[in-house]
């Protein structure tokens, strides 16, 4: 009773209030609803610090009653109820090589014997040269194009002559120009009858190739089929009409993929050139897979291009520089080439 009776006469001291002096409850009710609101953030904020606090902290460190010390943020990357994970220890720089592997398990298979290997573990047995071209390809086909970057160097002939290759490893291909000619090579050194070319290459070009003011006159005659560019088929032409089928192989895939696959199958080259992914990181991951299929023997060289270019210690010559000081070899230049000798071997061709 006596409740009701103090809520009454609030009330109507209130109404009393609101009819005599209007403005002054207003400011009453706006300043008790600005002191509200802060109070109301206020209490949600600190409510939320609790709730984060609690979910983050293990049971076992709140009911503890010793302080607790952290050594550094680093240290608190991971962490458990019952443990702190740290990260592992940064690589030294002579590790970095060690994500690709040092050496290739697999017994090498035989150079009279790779050829055939190639069509067998690729092309399921049948030669991709058989019925070459089909018949929906043959009228986008240039009866020879082909156009490359140094693919007439005097390394080539160099190399070729002073490694005596059985098996040679191009690395980047695009239209096979260096294949080509180091097949000619190869004629004049009286090698063309035990030597097979293994091209490794996906033949897609790169993005927006043809469109480039400096190739647009050398590719804007290429068809486009569905998308595909037809570089690998315009390849094949270029070594039919060279008459070099039966020195050229090709895996049509990433470069990554496939000289893993080699490896995996005992195929090693004495001569391998790698002129495909021009960048640090496709230069540097091609160089290592590479090296792992040079020849057992110790005499398998490899070399490359592009290692005097605009991009300077930001691709291809820093890839080849840090992994010849990694592996402590020398680097001999030729022009625009580059050229590394395996391990067991550092006399340099001359």
């Amino acid at each position: 009773m006596h409740n009701t009776t103090s809520d009454t006469m609030m009330k109507q001291e209130a109404q009393t209030l609101h009819r005599h002096h209007p403005r002054r409850f207003r400011t009453r009710f706006a300043t008790a609803a600005s002191i509200a609101k802060p109070t109301a953030y206020l209490i949600l904020l600190l409510l939320c610090y609790t709730l984060g606090y609690l979910s983050a902290v293990p049971a076992s460190s709140r009911n503890s009653t010793s302080p607790t010390t952290l050594e550094s943020p680093t240290n608190l990357l991971i962490s458990t109820p019952t443990s702190i994970i740290r990260p592992p220890p940064p690589l030294a720089p002579e590790d970095h090589h060690n994500f690709f592997g040092s050496v290739c398990a697999a017994e090498p298979v035989p150079p009279q014997l790779v050829r055939q290997t190639i069509i067998d573990r690729v092309f399921n047995g049948t030669s991709p040269w058989d019925n070459f071209p089909p018949p929906h390809i043959s009228h986008l086909l240039h009866p020879t194009k082909l156009r490359g970057w140094g693919s007439t160097a005097p390394v080539f002939d160099h190399l070729i002559r002073k490694v005596q290759p059985k098996t040679i490893i191009e690395v980047g291909t695009f239209l096979g120009a260096s294949a080509l000619h180091m097949a000619r090579l190869t004629r004049l050194a009286g090698l063309h009858e035990g030597t097979q070319i293994i091209c490794v290459d996906d033949f897609r070009g790169w993005p927006g190739f043809q469109q480039e003011d400096r190739h647009r006159r050398w590719f804007k005659d290429f068809k486009m089929l569905n998308g595909d560019v037809t570089l690998l088929y315009q390849f094949m032409q270029n070594v039919v009409r060279a008459n070099a089928t039966h020195l050229v192989s090709f895996l049509p895939f990433s470069t990554g993929s496939a000289l893993e696959k080699l490896c995996e199958w005992g195929i090693f080259g004495d001569l391998i050139e790698v002129d495909a992914g021009h960048d640090f990181h496709s230069a540097w991951s091609d160089i290592n897979r590479a090296y792992k299929i040079l020849s057992p023997g110790g005499g398998g060289v490899l070399f490359g291009h592009d290692y005097m270019t605009a991009a300077d210690n930001r691709g291809v010559r820093r890839a080849v520089n840090l992994f010849a000081r990694l592996h402590n070899l020398r680097v001999q230049v030729h022009g625009q080439h580059w050229v590394l000798l395996h391990a067991s071997k550092q006399q340099q061709p001359r």
